[in-house]
């Protein structure tokens, strides 16, 4: 067996008495093409698309070059539709949900809107803009929710996407595109920092968790203020490991993402019997790899399989570092109070990432292969090693004579679900 790291790979050798077994999606192939699956689900919405007027603007808001959602496939499919109601182009503009994240090149925004670019008006969403932003509320949580003012003074107003696991909002997709996508920094802050429980020193809420959306406080700071806005229709797509369109869900911004939450849980959950003392995960490769906080999620995933105290092998090249300026200055707290304090005291993104890894760590035996310097992998309280072979080796200095392994070739997309 082969696993990916960046754009090359290593080769598992590995006895066949130790192997537990390979944790993977078993995905069925799909007998229609990507473009009848999204028109397929778009028939379902014609009721609410007949309301729509000519006259209306509409805008529709769509992921950034991060995450590859199968725009430029269904982005024209939906244009189309909106042309079919009398709404010409000059009144539909696209707007990228770019959270925090920078504003996308000229390039980028071609490749999200595939023949459409050059055609229909494209705008960033740009969280510090404050002439850009109005206010529309506050959570229950007492989040003040100010989003892009397109978006909110658009006469209908359109989510697209895409759904996978989200290692602390449940799953991604859905009302993600309003909160954080077209959010205040502020507001994306606050949201992201629900995460944590209210009283200090006790640590990450044990409902904002992975493939969860019971009582997670982080997807309902999300869904109230997606509410605010009451966007006219969603569409969202579900994803192959190859990045092929094989699912699509459209109608209701709630009702259809939580029925394409249940339809990518069932499909992207692998369950196991037991879990093992030792997993050996690959991202995926480039570019599931390209850095530590892309990373982190196929070592989230792998946790759900690992006994407590056992052994994971993460392969993870990393070409691009740790993926955020700041990323590694967190690690400079040396215990999870620590960190924790600080992570409270100057909330970020970047640095709740940074927590969630130094927490796994203390949990967990983690060796690291990458390209990170030795010290480095070790300040973030993990083991270096320079290839698969010689993690192996590593590995079972710290594993128990009767260890028994499981793999993950794909660990970014799939989550174990122990049985037992």
């Amino acid at each position: 067996m082969e696993l990916k790291y960046g754009s090359t790979s290593f080769p598992l050798l590995l006895p066949q008495e130790r192997l537990a077994g390979v944790i993977e999606p078993a995905l069925p192939l799909p007998d229609q093409s990507p473009e009848e699956i999204i028109t397929t689900a778009l028939d379902g919405c014609e009721s609410v698309m007949a309301s729509f007027a000519p006259d209306d603007r509409v805008v529709i808001v769509t992921s950034d070059i991060t995450r590859y959602t199968g725009s430029e496939v269904y982005l024209p499919l939906l244009v189309e539709r909106l042309n079919r109601r009398g709404i010409p182009d000059r009144n539909i503009e696209i707007l990228i949900a770019l959270g925090i994240h920078r504003k996308q090149t000229p390039h980028e925004h071609e490749k999200i809107l595939g023949p459409l670019h050059g055609r229909i008006k494209v705008t960033d969403h740009d969280c510090d803009d404050q002439a850009s932003l109005v206010t529309v509320g506050k959570t229950s949580a007492n989040i003040e929710v100010s989003i892009n003012r397109r978006a909110a003074e658009a006469d209908r107003l359109i989510l697209t996407g895409v759904i996978g696991f989200h290692y602390f909002a449940g799953f991604g997709g859905g009302r993600k595109a309003v909160l954080p996508g077209i959010a205040s920094r502020q507001a994306c802050m606050a949201s992201h920092f629900s995460v944590l429980n209210p009283q200090p020193g006790s640590g990450k809420n044990p409902s904002a968790t992975t493939g969860n959306l019971e009582g997670n406080p982080v997807h309902q700071a999300m869904v109230e203020a997606c509410a605010m806005v009451a966007p006219d229709l969603l569409l969202n797509t579900i994803l192959s490991l190859e990045k092929r369109v094989i699912a699509a869900f459209a109608g209701s911004w709630r009702e259809a993402h939580e029925q394409g939450c249940r339809s990518y849980r069932e499909l992207f959950s692998c369950p196991i019997a037991n879990k093992a003392d030792l997993v050996v995960v690959s991202c995926g490769g480039f570019p599931k790899d390209i850095n530590l906080i892309q990373a982190h999620k196929s070592m989230e995933y792998a946790s759900q399989a690992l006994k407590e105290s056992g052994v994971m092998i993460l392969l993870a090249e990393c070409r691009d570092g740790f993926g955020h300026a700041t990323f590694f200055n967190w690690f400079r707290h040396r215990t999870l109070d620590q960190f924790e304090a600080a992570l409270r005291a100057q909330y970020e993104i970047n640095g709740q990432t940074a927590y969630s890894l130094f927490h796994k760590a203390q949990r967990f035996s983690i060796i690291l292969v990458s390209r990170f310097p030795n010290h480095q992998v070790e300040e973030m309280g993990m083991l270096p090693a320079p290839s698969l072979e010689d993690a192996l080796v590593k590995a079972e200095t710290l594993l128990q004579s009767s260890w028994r392994a499981l793999v993950m070739p794909e660990g970014g997309s799939v989550l174990p679900v122990a049985t037992s």
